[in-house]
């Protein structure tokens, strides 16, 4: 197992570069994330197997999320706690060479589409997603589940001084801590397909999975509470498999969909005696109950169907073997489960993600106690 620390700053979002076996991004915050700097580290993996720092940026404000580009081997793009999204540069050691602002909260999520290639995906606070394109200055897209048609055309947010109030987000207000947030329709997780350039997958605090396909006039083409009401911090499409999905939430729990399985809550029968917003939701073609506490973030394995992994607030990141077999989904037979537990962490672990490269099973992890771990999933 290698380690790496980044002093000073706990630890949101990490990704292996696509490009090199040896690189690795990670977003982090000062202070938790509640106030002061972010910082964004570049890693690189050395052949005797010490991890060191290559380059980092320091940002204004903390940063929650990253995203490798797909068509640039040098350029990464983060999600910070100011609204602002930016994209940086190996190549350029001071300043991010873009950077954007639509979004009137924090920005939460970035996921780069890897079908299409020339656009991203960010998500936000203010309950809204946007898709952008590293060309443009402007998002060409947003998509809003509270909307009647789900998507609206937002004039971009300038750059402001941070002691307007009304433009600042409500975390970084100077009396935050006696103002009232709701996270009912904060977009905690939001991924583009990999088997298509046009879907997406999103949820948010009010327990809703949102399936997204840009292409229509009416995007939205599902949603369903996935977690019994209980906030969805998670998820991510099956690398394999185009209608399984994972979910993972604050019951503890994670849990897997197919989605053929699934009508749309949001027309709920007349008959039915219980408003939608009492709606349980559908059952999951599989269930994981093991985490103590909320489980962050879920994550498919790019190398095998069956695996994947989460993290969570109890301090440790595990790995799932999921064995339901969707062509007999109507038999509601649930198995398989946790197969090893990575306890290294001695905070919340947040961010994961697996090597694309090398012996599958290769991944990384990073969380509030300011570290990073690589580890083999396969020796746990």
């Amino acid at each position: 197992m290698l380690s790496f620390r980044t002093q000073g700053y706990n630890g949101y979002g990490i990704q292996y570069s696509p490009y090199f076996d040896n690189k690795l991004a990670v977003a982090t915050a000062a202070n938790y994330g509640l106030v002061g700097n972010g910082k964004l580290f570049i890693l690189d993996i050395e052949p005797l197997g010490r991890v060191r720092e290559q380059m980092s940026w320091e940002t204004q404000d903390g940063l929650f999320d990253l995203a490798w580009s797909e068509i640039h081997e040098n350029q990464c793009v983060v999600a910070s706690g100011d609204g602002l999204i930016k994209l940086f540069d190996t190549t350029v050691a001071q300043f991010p060479i873009m950077q954007w602002r639509e979004h009137q909260r924090e920005v939460f999520l970035v996921n780069w589409n890897l079908v299409d290639k020339t656009n991203f995906v960010t998500g936000s606070w203010d309950g809204t997603i946007k898709i952008w394109s590293h060309q443009r200055q402007e998002s060409m897209l947003t998509l809003d589940p509270l909307s009647h048609d789900f998507t609206t055309k937002t004039a971009p947010i300038h750059a402001t001084a941070r002691g307007n109030i009304s433009t600042v987000p409500l975390l970084h207000h100077p009396n935050h801590q006696k103002q009232p947030s709701d996270t009912s329709h904060c977009i905690y997780s939001a991924q583009f397909s990999p088997h298509s350039p046009s879907m997406l997958i999103s949820c948010n605090g009010s327990s809703q999975v949102h399936i997204w396909d840009i292409r229509t006039p009416h995007p939205l083409q599902l949603s369903f509470i996935s977690h019994n009401g209980m906030e969805t911090l998670s998820v991510d499409w099956n690398k394999y498999k185009s209608t399984v999905v994972a979910s993972a939430g604050t019951d503890k729990s994670v849990r897997i969909w197919d989605l053929r399985m699934i009508s749309n809550i949001d027309q709920p029968s007349a008959q039915s005696p219980m408003p939608a917003s009492h709606h349980r939701g559908p059952t999951p073609l599989n269930e994981f109950i093991g985490h103590e506490f909320a489980v962050r973030r879920v994550q498919w394995s790019p190398h095998d169907s069956r695996e994947l992994m989460s993290t969570s607030y109890d301090m440790t990141a595990r790995i799932w073997r999921d064995e339901s077999d969707e062509r007999a989904r109507f038999l509601n037979t649930k198995v398989g489960g946790a197969r090893g537990i990575m306890g290294r962490h001695r905070e919340f672990v947040i961010g994961c993600d697996y090597s694309l490269w090398g012996e599958p099973g290769w991944c990384a992890t990073t969380g509030w106690d300011e570290m990073v771990y690589i580890w083999d999933s396969k020796r746990l």
